[in-house]
């Protein structure tokens, strides 16, 4: 029975789902056969046949199936039978065996109808149990992906599944979640079209076990986005990816080889964490990405565990390189290296070689460079070599030493060091011991170890460049985009046996990510209820995890795990076990904390996270937070001669030594001072910062969670271990997410379906008739008589606890089973009754038949009863009277339908005469639409007209355009000259930043000494025992304190570069505006916290008071160090202006001896003068000598050195004068060439002009008819293109108004009603017009058809149109209310900037009372500490009051805001009425508009046929006349037949020939002229006929093309009124759909207003409280504001100071260097100078020698002076040549400016001829019209005449023949002149139209002219230039020449006085050129000589001379 029973229930929710996935399935299906691949369908939806098995619900119900705890499958299925106290029996489904377990330990079994459920958080009973065994029951149909609430659980299949191909991504484009099974798809989609729609930036988190699939499913979003947002425009095939997209597909192949490592887990296991934030623009698309990585396990390049192998790229660098690139980066075979553990150990189904080759084609795609590439691979094998380095251990000592350095060698070459360097570095490399450095040896185990730290450093920092250099490819926009979709693939959570540090961040980061997913579960839960309108205490699920991150990140009081292990980083002594002893201490008493239970425990402590309890181990914990690296080795790193290297270590700065490894100097405080400074940091400290990070701007995003699950660890597909899968839940976070649904009420349920599938449970509870939803779900809950705890109703669904609706499933299932049995029992019972009435019947019948058979038998043989049945069916009588009525039912039907085609008639006949109306007034507006066609035929002449105006315009603005252009180049120039500048004023601020750095370092360096005299006077107080933990406090509290300190202080530093970030600051003030509206969200759950937290601070700020005072102290000993700085700067500024005074004074003694030096220099130069000429003469006395002598070697040498010397000014005047011909005759050639040129581009500008001429007419024609073409469509398709924006933009703001309006639509109900009334009558009116418009269509004809759909399509324009304006103002008023929200907002950010500025006057205040109360501390401490308490409860009572006006303000402001859209919805609701009304008025009119508009068109069309008509009627008459002259030639012909025959008789005849002979000539000759003229004629016809031909083809064309035209319009608009009647319905529907909704949801808002009147009155009330409190609080904040100010400008003043000081002190060492470079340059000319003088002395006595022994030499030197007189003369011939040569060129140039001139006045001319040209062209114009009148007069009067001479020649051929002679004459000439005028006419049309073409070619000519003008007269600038050159030059050798003879005659002269000296014997002196003081000019300094010195040389000089001439 209850089998039967289940058959009959019906399947809820199979319905709905089999037509949600119907579509695709079908899709799937049709691609699977096309494809051949397997089914995609399989895996991803649910068989619901299966599940809604009532065989599977019936046991459900009958065995009370729950959960048991089992070892093997996790938990297993069994039926309970007995309880027996807390223990029940039960039985297990699987085998049958009975077992006793406890009832704690059973979890209940949901219904089957939750069977493989898609969303675990819809199941009603939510436990561990249920939820693995339906990811069980999915995974093993192969459904991998599932939903638990906000979280989509994957768990690896472990093989391939056709479920990612484009087609699925096509499937679950544009759907929503629930419309699609669960997929990554659907959480990509979601998040991309959340971002789009909310503008709100969207994060997914994938997180899991390494194996899981955390990176496959991240590229499969990747994938997914790219598909979808791809910025490839214009593309026809969609799969083809942007650039963009394919580099950011890209970066993962590049990123994995660098990043991903073979485990035991995995074969492609990411070992670092990483973030893709891709940004989007509006519309969006991809316009950039940025990748961030975490914790990249950099160990694993120096060893890996067994079956493990390092990072990929090591093995495809060495498996897929090339000879040539091995031979480069040093590879060597896998064994050889020593950081390769394992060796080489394959990847199944993985090819390094081609892995290799898809890394480099993929860096190619990113833009990496060759050299980037070679580099990269480099540093890669370095880290190989790194390994190979191999020390040893010396025999005595523990030194180490390395044997062998072919290794360093290779290493050294590879990343570009010095060899020597680098073993110095490793093995005794330089520590800082005090103030010393000092060369430590080093053991083989630290150098050991200082390799692996370099190997991991190097590939790190290799690691981060890639990273940095791939954003820098993936970044496309200096912006960034307008929102981002951020994916974050990190490590999960993870519990092994002993856990490390990096664990450790691993956990807290996790512990992180699930506060806030519980975070968002609770604001989701929140608004939900919240809308709803539910009653529940809310409940921050975030604050659980909050103790347990405090534990991990707590600064102080106490300190965490982090901060106590960065303190002890910074002790000398300190070692891992004193950490953790100090953990211990600190945080031992934590509840999330605790100890080793037993001494033998491996762990050194245990941390309780949300996941469980996880042991750590804390060995080389302080190593792997100060990550120590050899500073000596890494400086040489930094200087490395390969940039690719030295930019990987250019942070060498923030390194940790050695020196702080080995042993520290500096205390804990000063180290820990230092840290703060930001000179390095720790590794927890950086992991720190880099996650708060990350959680700020994961905080600001919308996150999608995504859970990674590993089924099992050995890799195999379709195993499921549920031990394991439960752990990763746990750690996951699912079942904590699962922990907080339970606390709330987890199942929801609409009340229509909770309606229809339990009100079998209370039958009774609803009355009959029509109920509220709401309403009849109380009555059921009342009869249910559920506890009120269980569950909750709200406004349109009922929510439950868990658990509840299985209850309610068990009842219905118990209910139904009654029902039906009862059923079955009356169905039975009424079944048996029928049977036995059959029976009874059947007896009776019997009965009858056997009656009925006996009387047959007696009456078959009776005659009478034979006659009766024969004569029976031959009497018809009784059938008359049916054959009447059918007859007469024919008749009525016969006159029915008379009158129904009577009827019909006069209807046809009433549609006849309207269809004829209405084709009468088509006709009319045909008529007027043909004249606007002539109105616009008008108007588009006038635009050529405007055209050709608008060309010329242009022309000017292009010459502007070129002008400007120029300009531009000028301003370039200047702007190049101001970079400069820019780049110099860099360069000084770079040389302060190094100075203000090396001050900084001295006052750290002072600073650590002041603390270590505190350290000593805490050292003595710590005697005291009480006081330890005193201490403690103090010293965190003056870190922080000192942090705040150093902040501070950069901060003032960092003011300059701030000025110029104010743009970035801006946008980062935005960004912090929305982040602080959501930390107010924020702060006002922290306040419950720290409500609790308040009282201990209390205590706390008395101690930190104290410690307050002591800092002030430390202040007040640092200002007083600024006052000695300032003064020393003081001091500075009185050194610089004195040292700028002794410059002054320099520099006017260096303008002295600058002086001097010139002098000097010039007596230099005629001494020089002098020597020559002596040498000349010495060259002439040394020829003698020759003759005379025998002459010497020496003077053999002279000789050819004085030749050479000539001889080489010879060539030198030759080569100047070569040169100077060369360029003349280069001038010459320049300027023939420009003027060919010229001449060229006129011949070519003329010829070009005559080509364009003939190619105008055409075109201009075409232009006319194109451009009203092209500004008709453009008109047309602005419009459109204006209407499709703004109806996309009113689509996009109704959607998100529609969100808005749901809530305001209740209090709309009441109103609607009043206006549906209205609308309904509109409504009718529409309907009838509807019904007409039907029955138009069907009985008109095809034109008919047309006229009414254009009256549809009107009628559907004035609807939009109305529709439009009603919609704008309803934008109008929407931008307006968001105008109010901002002015809200910026309200509330200046509140907020006011409470900082409170807080921090609060803090200057603070400091101002510890620096007056510094004498009394000791005795006011305790009085201090009631203040402090005091201050602290005042400060939090103002904060709770602000936030709580800031409350107050929002939802008054908000309340404020709902009356405001209420009442703009009311008068939009109105206006729509109105509107609805006029809407048939305008109808009507535009009706009549259109009805005119038809009469135009058919006006022109009879105008366009009458013309059509006239030119057909003139072309019949030209052929009628050309047939009337063709007659009259012929008999023309025949009568010059017969007057020829005529002639030949009268020449036969000899009678009177004489006389007749004149005569016949006479007239033979008349006839002959006749003869031509009429041939002439006859052409002329001719072509005026085929003229008119074409003519009227042309007409026709057009006629056509015009029809062609009208029909297509009228199409188009036929085709645009029936869409718009169309979209016109389809609102109308939409209306009333709303007006329905809003009628209902009216009464709910009237209840809803009334409330929250009674709120405002509240609010209110609180408000003014809350307005006083803040009067008095902001009159102190003016105070405060007041005293910052006054501190802010004494700052900048200092400031100020300081930087003039730096500036002044910068230029005087310029100066300096500047003074001391002349200097030198003027010591090295004095020392020239110097040689120089003694070298002419030498020479000096030398001549003075040969002189005495060349005394008969006198004759040669003679004829020497004559030939250099004679080569005198000839150097001023060619100088005279010169000066001709030049004066020519200037006539050239005259010449040349004159042509230029005349030039100018040819263009001149030219131009005033077009003028000319163009009046003769007007005037011709006249002239032509003119000439045609006469033409047509004369044609006429030709005729007439013709006739008459016809007649008149048959009787008079004498008259007619001289008539006919005047007449032709005059004709003839008519002619001529008639086709001589239209010949001139023609050819100056075409010179018009070629001087208005070439116009503007001219005008181009005239600028390029203007600029080879330009050119020509630079270049005869630059030949005056040098002709002046050549000039000075002249002037120069003119004074050389002078200088020589004078030289000669003054050598003359000695030399004659030497000769006579010679004769007399006397001795030789030689005087010196200038006595008294001589000064050289040197820098600083002067040398002077006097003349006692010079004498004393010469007479040293003579001294040494007497023995020579003896």
């Amino acid at each position: 029975m209850r089998l039967r029973a289940w058959e009959l229930r019906p399947a809820v929710g199979a319905n709905e789902h089999h037509s949600r996935g119907n579509c695709s399935r079908i899709l799937l299906f049709t691609m699977a056969q096309r494809t051949g691949v397997e089914d995609p369908e399989r895996y991803l939806f649910v068989d619901r046949a299966v599940i809604y098995n009532p065989a599977t619900q019936a046991d459900w119900t009958a065995k009370k199936l729950v959960w048991i705890p089992s070892e093997r499958h996790g938990f297993e299925a069994a039926s309970i039978k007995e309880e027996r106290g807390d223990e029940v029996l039960v039985e297990l489904a699987e085998n049958g065996k009975k077992a006793m377990v406890n009832k704690d330990d059973i979890q209940k079994m949901n219904p089957p109808k939750f069977s493989k459920v898609e969303d675990m958080a819809e199941l009603t009973c939510l436990n561990e149990a249920s939820v693995l065994h339906n990811l069980k029951d999915r995974y093993y149909s192969g459904l991998i992906y599932t939903y638990s609430g906000l979280f989509c659980v994957v768990i690896n299949p472990y093989k391939n599944l056709p479920i990612y191909s484009e087609n699925i991504i096509e499937m679950y484009r544009g759907k929503k979640r629930h419309e699609m099974p669960p997929h990554i798809y659907a959480i990509s989609e979601s998040a991309y079209r959340c971002m789009l729609q909310d503008r709100e930036d969207q994060s997914i988190l994938c997180t899991g076990e390494s194996g899981a699939g955390k990176t496959e499913n991240t590229k499969k979003v990747i994938q997914y986005l790219a598909h979808v947002a791809s910025s490839h425009k214009g593309r026809k095939d969609h799969n083809i990816p942007g650039e963009l997209e394919r580099q950011l597909l890209q970066a993962n192949p590049i990123l994995e080889s660098f990043g991903n490592a073979k485990t035991v887990k995995n074969d492609n296991s990411s070992r670092f964490g990483k973030f893709i934030r891709i940004n989007f623009d509006v519309t969006g698309y991809i316009v950039g990405a940025n990748i961030e990585t975490y914790l990249l396990e950099k160990s694993r390049a120096v060893r890996q565990a067994k079956d493990e192998r390092t990072f990929h790229i090591f093995y495809q660098l060495l498996s897929g390189a090339g000879e040539h690139l091995k031979s480069d980066l040093l590879l060597e075979g896998f064994s050889n290296y020593r950081f390769l553990s394992n060796g080489y150990i394959p990847i199944p189904g993985q090819q390094d070689k081609d892995n290799f080759q898809e890394t480099m084609e993929a860096m190619h795609i990113m833009g990496f460079s060759h050299e980037e590439i070679l580099s990269m691979l480099k540093v890669v094998s370095s880290v190989l070599q790194f390994g190979n380095i191999s020390f040893k251990k010396e025999r005595n000592t523990d030194q180490a030493s390395m044997p062998e350095n072919t290794v360093a060698q290779k290493l050294c070459h590879l990343l570009g060091m010095n060899v020597m360097e680098f073993t110095r570095a490793i093995l005794t490399p330089r520590i800082k011991v005090g103030r010393d450095y000092v060369q430590k040896a080093q053991t083989k185990e630290q150098a050991d170890f200082a390799v692996e730290a370099l190997a991991k450093a190097t590939y790190e920092r290799l690691f981060r460049w890639l990273v940095h250099r791939i954003n820098k490819a993936l970044d496309r926009t200096k912006r960034q985009g307008a929102s981002f979709i951020g994916i974050l693939d990190i490590a999960g959570f993870e519990i092994f046996e002993l856990n490390s540090f990096e664990q450790l961040c691993i956990n807290y980061t996790n512990e992180k990510l699930q506060q806030l997913f519980n975070h968002t579960m609770f604001i989701l839960e929140q608004e939900e209820y919240q809308r709803e309108g539910i009653e529940w205490n809310f409940i921050d699920f975030g604050l659980d995890l909050q103790p347990c991150i405090d534990l991990i990140e707590r600064p102080a009081n106490p300190p965490g795990v982090l901060a106590l292990l960065d303190e002890e980083c910074w002790f000398p002594k300190a070692t891992d076990k004193t950490f953790v002893e100090k953990l211990v201490q600190e945080q031992g008493s934590h509840s999330k904390f605790q100890k080793p239970r037993q001494l033998k425990d491996k762990a050194d402590f245990c941390i309780i996270h949300y996941a469980g309890k996880v042991d750590y181990k804390a060995d080389e914990w302080l190593m792997k937070n100060m990550d120590p690296l050899n500073d000596n080795v890494a400086t040489l790193l930094h200087q490395s001669s390969d940039r690719f290297v030295a930019e990987l270590w250019k942070d060498v700065d923030r390194i940790v030594g050695l020196d702080q490894v080995t042993g520290m100097t500096e205390t804990a405080f000063g180290s820990a001072y230092k840290t703060k400074k930001g000179m390095f940091r720790t590794v927890g400290q950086l992991y720190k910062e880099s996650l708060t990070k990350l959680m700020a701007t994961l905080r600001n995003t919308n996150p999608n969670f995504v859970r990674c699950i590993i089924p099992n660890h050995e890799k195999r597909a379709g195993k499921l271990d549920p031990h394991l899968v439960l752990d990763q839940l746990r750690c996951n976070g699912v079942l904590e997410g699962i922990r907080i649904c339970r606390q709330g009420f987890p199942n929801r349920i609409v009340f229509q379906e909770f309606r229809q599938r339990y009100e079998i449970l209370t039958p009774n509870a609803i009355p009959k008739g029509f109920m509220d939803g709401k309403q009849a779900c109380e009555r059921m809950i009342r009869a249910l008589e559920l506890d009120p705890n269980l569950y909750r109703i709200g406004q349109s669904k009922i929510f439950f606890r868990a658990g509840v609706l299985a209850h309610l499933e068990e009842e219905r299932d118990l209910k139904i089973t009654d029902i039906i049995i009862f059923f079955q029992a009356v169905c039975r019972g009424y079944l048996a009754r029928k049977a036995f009435a059959k029976k009874q019947q059947q007896l009776s019948a019997l009965k009858v038949l056997q009656r009925n058979c006996a009387a047959y038998l007696k009456l078959r043989h009776w005659q009478w009863w034979r006659v009766f049945t024969k004569v029976k069916p031959l009497l018809q009588v009784t059938r008359q009277e049916e054959e009447l009525q059918a007859k007469d039912e024919e008749l009525l039907k016969v006159k029915e339908k008379q009158t129904k085609v009577e009827g019909e008639l006069e209807e046809m006949e009433r549609k006849h005469q309207q269809l004829l109306e209405e084709k009468n007034i088509l006709a009319e507006q045909l008529q007027a639409e043909t004249e606007l066609f002539v109105e616009a035929e008008e108007m588009r002449a006038r635009l050529a007209a405007k055209k050709q105006e608008l060309e010329e315009i242009l022309h000017d603005l292009e010459s502007r355009v070129e002008e400007e252009e120029e300009r531009n180049q000028i301003l370039q120039n200047e702007k190049k000259k101001m970079q400069a500048h820019i780049q110099d004023l860099e360069e000084q601020l770079d040389e302060e930043e190094g100075a203000r750095q090396k001050l900084q370092l001295e006052k750290v360096t002072a600073e650590a000494k002041i603390k270590k005299m505190e350290e000593e006077i805490l050292l003595l107080e710590d005697q005291n025992s009480k006081f330890i933990k005193e201490k403690k406090l103090v010293e965190d509290r003056i870190a922080e304190c000192s942090s705040q300190l150093a902040e501070e202080e950069e901060k003032a530093k960092n003011l300059a570069k701030i000025r110029n970030k104010q743009e970035v600051m801006i946008s980062d003030l935005e960004e912090r505006l929305k982040k602080e509206e959501k930390t107010r969200q924020e702060l006002e759950k922290a306040k419950r916290k720290l409500d609790g937290e308040t009282t201990d601070l209390q205590d706390q700020i008395a101690e930190l008071q104290a410690q307050i005072d002591e800092l002030k102290i430390q202040l007040a000993k640092k200002e007083e160090e600024l006052q000695g700085a300032l003064a020393r700067g003081d001091d500075e500024t009185l050194h610089k202006n004195n040292a700028l005074k002794v410059v002054r004074e320099l520099q006017a003694q260096i303008a002295e001896l600058q002086e001097d030096f010139e002098s000097e220099k010039a007596s230099r130069n005629k001494a020089e003068k002098q020597k020559r000429d002596l040498s000349e003469e010495l060259e002439a006395l040394k020829t003698e000598l020759e003759d005379t002598l025998d002459t010497t070697a020496a003077q053999q040498e002279l000789r050819t050195k004085r030749e050479q010397e000539v001889a080489e000014l010879k060539k030198a005047l030759e080569e100047e004068t070569k040169n100077h011909e060369a360029q003349i005759q280069d001038m010459r050639q320049r300027h023939a060439t420009a003027l060919e040129e010229l001449s060229e581009q006129l011949e070519q500008a003329k010829r070009f002009k005559a080509n364009l001429e003939k190619n105008k007419q055409g075109l201009e024609t075409d232009n006319k008819e194109l451009a009203c073409e092209v500004k008709v469509l453009q008109q047309v398709k602005a419009e459109s293109e204006h209407k499709r924006k703004k109806l996309d933009a009113q689509v996009q703001e109704l959607h998100a108004k529609v969100s808005e309006g749901d809530r305001l639509r209740v209090e709309l109900a009441e109103k609607a009603n009043k206006l549906q009334n209205e609308l309904d009558n509109v409504s009718t009116l529409l309907e009838e017009a509807e019904k007409k418009g039907i029955k138009f269509a069907k009985d008109a004809s095809s034109l008919e058809s047309q006229l009414q759909d254009t009256q549809e399509l009107l009628q559907e324009e004035t609807r939009q149109k109305l529709n439009l304006s009603s919609r704008i103002r309803q934008l109008e008023e929407e931008k307006n209310s968001l105008q109010e929200q901002q002015e809200e907002e910026e309200e509330a950010r200046k509140n907020l900037e006011k409470q900082v500025l409170v807080l921090q006057s609060q803090l200057a205040e603070t400091k101002k009372k510890v620096d007056d109360d510094l004498g009394t501390i000791e005795g006011l401490e305790e009085a201090k500490k009631k203040l402090l308490k005091d201050v602290e409860a005042l400060s939090q009572r103002l904060e709770e009051k602000a936030l709580a006006y800031d409350k107050l303000e929002k939802t008054k402001n908000r309340l404020q805001q709902e009356l405001d859209d209420l009442t703009v919805d009311l008068d939009h609701q109105r206006q729509i009425v109105s509107n609805l009304e006029k809407k048939q008025k305008k109808f009507d009119q535009l009706l009549a508009e259109e009805k005119n508009i038809s009469a135009r068109y058919a006006e022109e069309r009879d105008r366009a046929e009458a013309e059509a008509r006239e030119k057909e009627t003139k072309a019949l008459s030209l052929a009628r006349a050309l047939e009337e002259a063709l007659e009259a030639k012929e008999e023309f012909e025949r009568q010059n037949k017969q007057l020829r025959a005529d002639m030949e008789d009268l020449m036969s005849s000899k009678d009177d020939v004489g006389k007749n002979v004149h005569e016949l000539e006479k007239s033979k000759r008349a006839l002959e002229q006749q003869v031509e003229e009429m041939r002439t004629q006859l052409e002329e016809l001719e072509d005026e006929l085929q003229a008119t031909e074409d003519a009227k083809l042309r007409l026709e064309v057009n006629m056509q093309a015009m029809k062609a035209q009208f029909e297509r319009d009228l199409q188009t608009r036929d085709e645009q009124k029936e869409e718009k009647k169309r979209l016109l319905i389809k609102q109308v529907r939409e209306l009333e759909a709303e007006l329905e909704d809003e009628r209902k949801q009216r009464a709910l808002a009237v209840a809803a207003k009334k409330k929250m009147e009674i709120d405002l009155k509240d609010l209110e009330a609180q408000i003014e409280a809350a307005n006083k409190a803040r009067d008095e609080v902001i009159k102190q904040l003016r105070k405060l504001q007041a005293q910052m100010k006054d501190y802010q400008r004494e700052l900048e003043e200092a400031r100020a100071s300081r930087d003039e000081i730096f500036a002044q002190s910068k230029e005087s060492e310029k100066k300096l260097k500047s003074l001391e470079a002349e200097i030198l340059q003027l010591q090295e000319e004095l020392a020239s100078s110097e040689r120089a003088r003694r070298h002419a002395e030498q020479e000096r006595d030398e001549l003075a020698d040969e002189i005495a022994n060349s005394a008969s030499g006198k004759s040669a030197l003679l004829d020497e002076k004559r030939r250099l007189e004679a080569r005198i003369a000839q150097l001023e011939e060619e100088l005279e040549e010169e000066q001709s040569n030049m004066e020519l060129l200037n006539d050239r140039f005259r010449k040349t400016t004159l042509q230029v001139d005349t030039l100018n006045t040819e263009l001149a001319a030219e131009r005033s001829a077009a003028q000319k040209s163009d009046n003769a062209r007007q005037q011709l114009e006249r002239q032509n019209k003119e000439l045609k009148a006469k033409l047509q007069e004369l044609e006429g009067a030709v005729k007439s005449k013709f006739k008459a001479t016809i007649s008149a020649l048959e009787a008079k051929i004498g008259q007619l023949e001289e008539q006919l002679e005047q007449e032709a004459k005059e004709r003839a000439a008519a002619n001529k002149l008639v086709r001589r005028t239209e010949k001139k006419l023609k050819e100056i049309f075409m010179q018009v139209e070629d001087e208005r073409r070439h116009a503007d070619q001219y005008k181009e000519q005239m600028e390029k002219a203007n600029a080879r003008m330009k050119q020509l007269k630079r270049q005869l600038e630059e030949a005056e230039e040098e002709a002046t050159r050549a000039n000075a030059s002249r002037r120069k050798l003119q004074r050389e020449l002078d200088d020589a003879t004078e030289a000669n005659e003054g050598l003359s002269r000695e030399v004659s006085t030497l000769k006579n000296r010679l004769r007399r014997g006397g001795p030789i002196s030689f005087s010196s050129s200038r006595s008294g003081r001589r000064q050289l000019h040197i820098e600083g300094a002067s040398l002077e000589l006097s003349d006692d010195d010079t004498e004393s040389k010469t007479s040293d000089v003579n001294e040494a001379q007497p023995p020579q001439s003896e």
